[in-house]
């Protein structure tokens, strides 16, 4: 038999019920404001470690020797890339100035020559119109002068007047100008007045190496018939350019007449030397490097194209650290050295070293200064770091 509840009990029973109405109401409503307030998750921070700084135990610290960098004046030296081009002062164009059609090529490209030597033949309508010209400027000379000589005769005798024969006079000048103006034009052409002939030869201007040509044979020659009255182009490569890209911030290190050291890529047994003879004005607006002119003379074995590599040493001279051979680390063509970092540690350190010295001694032009604590022993080091 249930039992009535006390309006007291009925009413701490209703207030219990809307407290635990409320807090769930309230956990959901936080519930739904987390899932869709949209905040990114935190952020993780990974750590990693520097690779270029090397822990070893105390105990292990005898078997790494610091020593101390020297120091040593030597001229600053700067290295740039560059190829092999022709002088263009000594690139000389063979022209025919025969119009016509090329009936037989002497030489082809690629060919060495020698000055005066037949190249090709052209056969050509101008030769014919030219030696016309010739022959009609010859038998008007001729008959100037011979009328000449009877006005000169008949001026003695009074038969005719002085202005008469001034007039035959300037004719006969007339006429011998002709002629000799028709002679040049054979010339020009290359033809033989005694021994005329409607082909023409070419010969070669210079001695030199054929570097480009224009013709073949049954092809036309000549301005009015190609296009260019260019045949062949010959380059006298006793001496040639090695060109250089050298960076914005180098080129005031460079000066005209500087001298130059040449190694290049084919032969790098045979060093060269040249000297500067242009930095060009006008910078690659992309690479920021400028154009550096070397002149080099060509022992023979020099062909264009060719990669070279080109050392300009400065006149005045800079100290630089000296360090032992093999305190340098050579790594990816980069070298390196480990420089103490405290707390038993060393890090890498990357340097531009220079030439060797006597005693197995290496030069660093940039990087660590003379005096400063290296690792005595960098591929040691390295090991030991990999491990």
């Amino acid at each position: 038999m249930m039992r009535s509840l006390t309006l007291n009990e009925l009413s701490k029973l209703c207030g219990g019920l809307v407290l635990f109405a409320s807090l769930g109401l309230s956990l959901c409503g936080c519930k739904a404001k987390d899932e869709g307030s949209g905040a990114p998750p935190a952020a993780q921070v990974i750590r990693v470690a520097d690779m270029n700084l090397i822990t070893i135990d105390a105990s292990d610290e005898a078997k790494f020797p610091l020593v101390a960098a020297g120091s040593v004046e030597s001229a600053t030296e700067l290295t740039a890339t560059g190829s092999v081009f022709p002088d263009i002062s000594r690139e000389v164009p063979v022209i025919s100035l025969a119009n016509g059609r090329v009936v037989d090529i002497k030489a082809r490209l690629d060919d060495s020559v020698k000055k005066g030597q037949l190249l090709l033949k052209v056969q050509s309508p101008d030769i014919t119109n030219a030696f016309n010209a010739y022959l009609k400027a010859a038998n008007d000379a001729q008959l100037a002068h011979k009328a000449l000589l009877r006005v000169d005769d008949l001026l003695k005798h009074g038969a005719v007047s002085q202005a008469q024969f001034e007039q035959a006079e300037d004719t006969d000048k007339d006429a011998a100008a002709d002629l000799a103006a028709a002679e040049e034009q054979l010339e020009t052409l290359g033809v033989d007045k005694s021994h005329p002939s409607s082909v023409v030869n070419v010969y070669a201007p210079i001695s030199g190496v054929i570097v480009a040509q224009n013709v073949t044979n049954a092809a036309a020659a000549g301005v009015g018939l190609s296009g260019s009255a260019t045949a062949f182009t010959l380059a006298d490569l006793s001496e040639v350019w090695i060109v250089c890209d050298v960076a914005e911030n180098d080129i005031s290190r460079l000066q005209l007449g500087q001298g130059a050291r040449i190694k290049l890529n084919a032969f790098p047994d045979r060093p060269l030397t040249g000297r500067i003879s242009d930095i060009g004005p006008i910078l690659d607006p992309t690479l920021r490097t400028a154009k550096v002119r070397i002149e080099v003379a060509n022992p023979g074995f020099l062909k264009l194209g060719m990669f070279a590599t080109a050392t300009f040493t400065s006149k005045a001279k800079e100290i630089h650290a000296l360090v032992p051979a093999e305190a340098v680390l050579h790594l990816h063509d980069r070298d390196w050295v480990f420089v103490p970092a405290g707390g038993h540690q060393f890090r890498r350190t990357e340097v531009h070293a220079g030439r060797m010295v006597e005693g197995n001694r290496q030069e660093i032009l940039s990087g660590i200064a003379p005096g400063q604590q290296i690792a005595g022993n960098a591929l040691l080091l390295e090991t030991a770091g990999n491990q």
